[in-house]
């Protein structure tokens, strides 16, 4: 698919789709939601594609947000419809079952900050913005970050900044568990791509199993405890799994084949 508002590339088996609206802060408008969905899509499909990178092109935003203009005069059924459309696509980001990184750049706020949160991993830049500032339209985040806030940070921590929508840096992300790393910024896609190396050594059946157990424990009438029984003995029964006790036994790398 030919894209107006991203950019991707597959370097290394890893895709890197960037949201390409500088003008506009890199905001998300219907278009560039149907994009991200569609590249999404491919994550799953391609089996060359053993993870991908979210970005924002330029050095001022990931995402600075949704359109606004987009939802200025919305009702409440349109609303809760563009609301649901949002939480569809970064559930997609969330449940893909290959490794997902946010590489957030600059201002990563409202709508952006919910699509960062919705990734497995978060590394920032140094110059990067945190914030839900929602309340100052009179609004509650509507793509999922009420929740997935609540989940990262607590929810004490998740109460205050989105109820005074305070924009925080890249350290303070860091300090609460918002974000896994911090890097300067010419270092931020290598930083996103040596994570990635390293899980993709990994076999790739189990990876996807672990991303399932671990967003079971949030899944409400799922027993995580219960759905890790259940993907062990899954695995147990995989050439992958096969290969990975041959590979330990000879003292050998193991070559997965996700499988």
């Amino acid at each position: 698919m030919t894209y107006t508002n991203l950019l991707t590339e597959l370097r290394s088996n890893i895709l890197i789709i960037t949201i390409n609206r500088p003008d506009k802060l890199n905001a998300l408008n219907r278009q560039t939601l149907n994009e991200i969905r569609d590249a999404v899509q491919s994550v799953y499909d391609n089996s060359e594609i053993k993870g991908a990178i979210i970005t924002g092109s330029g050095n001022k935003a990931f995402v600075a947000g949704a359109d606004i203009s987009e939802f200025k005069n919305a009702s409440r059924k349109s609303g809760e419809a563009l609301a649901q459309y949002g939480h569809d696509i970064f559930f997609m980001i969330e449940r893909c079952p290959k490794p997902i990184i946010a590489a957030v750049n600059g201002f990563c706020l409202g709508g952006g900050c919910e699509m960062a949160m919705s990734c497995h991993i978060r590394v920032a830049s140094e110059n990067a913005k945190f914030g839900q500032p929602e309340v100052n339209l009179g609004i509650v985040p509507g793509y999922g970050g009420t929740q997935r806030m609540v989940q990262l940070v607590g929810k004490a921590k998740a109460l205050e900044l989105i109820m005074t929508a305070d924009i925080i840096g890249a350290q303070d992300a860091w300090r609460i568990g918002l974000v896994n790393h911090v890097t300067g910024n010419e270092a931020l896609i290598p930083k996103c791509m040596e994570i990635l190396e390293k899980i993709k050594q990994k076999a790739p059946v189990a990876i996807a199993r672990t991303i399932n157990c671990v967003n079971g424990y949030f899944e409400e009438g799922t027993d995580g405890f219960k759905k890790e029984v259940e993907e062990f003995g899954y695995c147990c029964e995989t050439e992958d799994f096969a290969e990975g006790t041959a590979a330990f036994l000879e003292k050998r790398k193991a070559n997965f084949k996700g499988k």
